[in-house]
């Protein structure tokens, strides 16, 4: 097993990052075989090791190494059979981690970070609300201060997996008289603490992995607060920007994920059903796949650790346009049996987006140009932070946000 002071001592060996990260893995898997450990077990070695979070700081889950190594430890790791929950905790990975350690005390990343990994402890996030889908900066949760506690009081909206979570991130109104963006402040909230309530939002695949979440009176700590009073903006941002690249900056294998479905499904049809017009589709959309793949790639090389920059919403909106694409293909191929569909019975599933037919994930992908901000959103945000574009008007700057109409 390799702790964080030997990490640290061998940082320095002169071999290569990737060649040093894929001895770590060779040494993890060697001292705790997959085989014979419990989920837990591996993930919390994993983590000590340095192999959770590789650009993470050493002692924090990582190496302080580049994220580009994250697809090389996990490729080592799925070929010996190691556990892979990112879909259990997908906000905790991809969202709440990098937030706490941008913006967490030096208690709360000890004690929140490892047990995210390992999946002991489930996370979501609770910005939107039913009147600030995509402009969250308008919410009205409050939180009022009342000791060294503050009372937390409102509803969110689309909160995926709040079924499943020990612990939400959530962005609250604590200064009603200041300009929306500059009256906010974040805080980690128990979701099984008096006055949380949860239910369910059904979707049309029968799943019901969003959520609505009501909180009356519940009492949060001060210790709890995810950086300081009023600047909870200022931390949205750091989350927002991490859900873009989760949601579409991963680095996938050459030809995997949803395009790989329809190259089966292409392969499964009869000679004659393979027509030259539908052959140039799939060829067109899998250039696009990998044009995307290799984009995230280069962005991943570039980013250091931080908040991400305007690369994640262009993999973001890439990423949702591309899946829309391909699964309307993948149901065209189909035909008449592209109507088919096993179940429309409510689930409440343990993991986010997931996997299934192309069926399904044809109802599922109309999702990903919505989650983690809209399409509409990602091409402002590019016109404006790459193109240098002027931003949209904004009729309420300089207004108390108390002052400010609202529907």
């Amino acid at each position: 097993m390799v702790s964080v002071s030997e990490v640290a001592n061998t940082a320095t060996l002169p071999e290569s990052d990737e060649a040093y990260v894929e001895r770590l893995v060779d040494e993890l898997v060697a001292s705790k075989p997959p085989s014979r450990c419990s989920e837990v077990e591996f993930l919390g070695a994993q983590f000590d090791a340095g192999l959770a979070f590789v650009h993470f700081p050493v002692g924090y889950g990582g190496l302080g190494l580049s994220r580009k190594l994250a697809p090389v430890i996990s490729a080592r790791l799925q070929k010996a059979g190691a556990p892979n929950l990112l879909a259990r905790n997908a906000i905790g990975y991809g969202m709440a981690a990098p937030t706490i350690l941008a913006l967490g005390s030096e208690d709360q990343k000890r004690r929140y970070l490892r047990p995210l990994f390992t999946c002991e402890d489930i996370w979501c996030q609770l910005f939107s609300e039913p009147g600030a889908g995509s402009d969250v900066a308008s919410l009205a949760t409050k939180a009022a201060r009342d000791g060294d506690e503050w009372i937390l009081d409102g509803q969110k909206v689309w909160t995926t997996l709040a079924h499943t979570s020990r612990y939400g991130m959530v962005l609250a109104r604590t200064d009603p008289e200041a300009e929306k963006h500059n009256g906010l402040t974040y805080f980690v909230v128990d979701m099984h603490a008096p006055g949380v309530e949860v239910r369910p939002l059904r979707q049309m695949t029968g799943d019901a992995e969003f959520n609505e979440v009501f909180f009356n009176a519940v009492r949060v700590p001060d210790s709890e607060r995810l950086g300081p009073v009023g600047e909870g903006w200022r931390g949205a941002i750091v989350t927002l920007m991490n859900e873009r690249v989760s949601i579409g900056g991963s680095i996938a294998p050459r030809g995997s994920g949803p395009i790989s479905t329809a190259v089966s499904i292409w392969s499964s049809l009869p000679e004659s059903d393979r027509s030259p017009a539908k052959r140039d589709r799939l060829m067109s959309l899998w250039i696009e796949a990998e044009v995307l793949r290799l984009t995230n790639m280069r962005a991943a090389a570039a980013s250091a650790l931080g908040t991400p920059g305007p690369e994640g919403s262009t993999g973001k909106l890439a990423y949702a346009e591309i899946n829309k694409s391909i699964y309307e293909f993948c149901v065209d191929l189909l035909g008449a049996r592209g109507m088919l569909y096993d179940s429309y019975e409510m689930r409440r599933p343990d993991g986010a987006g997931g996997h299934g037919s192309a069926t399904r994930m044809f109802l599922r992908s109309r999702a990903n140009s919505i989650e983690g901000g809209t399409s509409e959103v990602m091409r402002n945000i590019l016109g404006e932070r790459v193109l240098g574009l002027p931003g949209d008007v904004r009729v309420d700057k300089g207004v108390p946000w108390s002052k400010v109409p609202r529907n």
